[in-house]
Formats: C-alpha cells, structure tokens, sequence
C-alpha cells in the first residue's frame, strides 16, 4: 500500500508565548521489508530561529527546533508518502512456547535497538502491575505457543475494555486504565505491555497511523483520523517482534503506519518540550492517511 499522510497540530494559546523548545517524532521510520518513507516534508508556522533533524536510540525521527519570537499559535503540519507492506503472519502453533520465549529474552546479549531487553522491564510509563500481571497469565500458560496467547491478550483487551475517548488522558497509568476498562488506543496498547512485561515476556509500544478510507466491504477501523498505537511482543529470536493491535483486535498490517517504536508512550510522544509563558492552551489534531490511487 502507498499512502499520502497529513499531520497538522496546532497548539492555540490564551497568552502570547516567549520562547518554545520542542522535540518532534513525526517522520514515520524506515523498517526494511515493511515500511519506506519517500518523501517527508514539514512545515512549523512561526518559522523556527533553530531547527536539526536526527534519530533517537531506536531510530525514531527527531527534529529539534526552537522558535524564540513572541507567538499566539504554534501550528506543525507534516506531509509525508510511505510506502507499505504487509509482513505475512505467522501460523501461531509454530511459534516458541511461552517458557521457551521467556527464557530466551533472558539469554539474549543484544542490546542494539530492537533488543528484547528493552521491552522486558518496567519503563516510564508502563510498571509492572500485578492485578494486570495475573489478569494476564490466565491466557499463558509455559506450554502455549507464544503467539496463540499474545492473539488472545489481544483479543480479551478488545472485548473487555470501552474504547472511550475522553475516558483518560495522555498520563493515565495503565493501572488506572485497567481498573476503568476503558480508554483509547495507546491505553489498550499499555495495558497489554504491563501484562506481557509481568510475566517476563518483552513488549514495546508502537505510535503510527491508520489508513482512513477502509477497503471495500470492510468496516471502518477505530483510530482513524488520529494518531494511533498498537503493541509490539517478542516472539523470540527467529520470529522477532510482532505487532497486534488490541484496539481494533488484529494483528499490525499494510493498514499500520509506523511513526516511532519505544518502551511506551514517553518514549515516542510525537511533541514533547518546554515553552516559556503563562495561561493554558487548546490543542487539535488532525491526521488525513489516504491510499494512493493505482496500487
């Protein structure tokens, strides 16, 4: 699939702001044999005094830019054509079993960025949780292929949480979220990290986008017009990470555009900084991702 993406934040505020410093992850990644980025453009309004682009340790896309010029709106809008393709899915009966995935996260001496190590432990964002944890293990057993369990959590987040937006904010802790069984996207993502990592077994967070227009026949999927997120778990070391997404209950497709991998939402918050002023602000996203006719 070829997609033409459009990502417009615009941050109104109550009093003029002096001087912001912001970090954006909005260039979606390069991941080979899934995912090519061809063209990327952004455009901030005021226009930056700074600006430089770079990675972060997982490879994400990040821009650094300071705009040191009194401004009622900060407006960042990012164009970008990705080209995308579906990584087959497994048959899950062919995947390591549990205890097998969990001992192999133990003995791996990677620590390059996809590692499983940093999805094994408690990050940031996302603690271990033992109501969560035990919640979990019902779906786990050693025995069980890895993957036949994890399509499962999937499912279970999907069919016993509310997707509900307003139900939380971008700080509501997975525990908090778990005990509501309510939220949205990156709440059903985290909830699902917190339960794998509890039970030893890695899982990272994805941030990335939705196709807007669904194919034909097919329903539309929850998420679309915004950001979205999904959950990646390790499968060991000849299957390596996959993506299921609990929020619409299937596995991360041609459908998922990937924008920035980490450990939770904290690592790939798309803006993230300081400003220098007083007074509060609206914030409004929008998000087009729209097929490229004749693919």
């Amino acid at each position: 699939m070829l997609y033409d993406i459009r990502q417009t934040t615009t941050y109104s505020y109550q009093v003029p702001v002096r001087v912001v410093r912001q970090v954006l992850r909005m260039t979606p990644v390069d991941r080979f044999g899934h995912q090519h980025v061809i063209a990327h453009i952004l455009d901030v309004d005021p226009e930056p005094a700074e600006l430089e682009q770079g990675t972060d340790f997982f490879g994400n896309g990040l821009t650094w830019l300071t705009i040191d010029q009194p401004h009622g709106h900060l407006s960042i809008t990012t164009r970008s054509r990705v080209d995308v393709t579906a990584t087959p899915l497994p048959d899950p009966a062919t995947t390591p079993l549990v205890d097998e995935v969990r001992a192999a996260a133990l003995e791996e001496t990677d620590l390059g960025p996809d590692a499983a190590a940093h999805g094994l432990f408690p990050s940031r964002a996302v603690p271990i949780d033992n109501e969560i944890t035990d919640w979990t293990a019902t779906s786990f057993r050693g025995d069980r292929p890895v993957l036949e369990a994890a399509l499962e959590l999937m499912h279970r987040v999907h069919d016993e949480f509310t997707y509900e937006p307003g139900a939380t904010i971008v700080t509501t802790s997975p525990h908090e979220a778990f005990a509501a069984k309510a939220g949205v996207c990156q709440d059903f993502a985290q909830v699902m990290i917190a339960g794998l990592r509890g039970l030893g077994l890695p899982a990272r967070y994805v941030s990335g986008y939705l196709r807007t227009i669904p194919p034909e026949g097919q329903p539309r999927l929850e998420g679309a017009d915004a950001t979205h997120a999904w959950a990646e778990v390790w499968c060991g070391p000849a299957f390596g990470w996959i993506g299921l997404d609990p929020t619409n209950a299937i596995p991360a497709g041609d459908d998922h555009i990937i924008l920035a991998v980490g450990r939770d939402y904290a690592d790939v918050s798309p803006v993230d900084g300081v400003i220098v002023s007083s007074g509060d602000h609206i914030l409004a996203v929008g998000v087009d991702v729209v097929p490229v006719q004749g693919r």
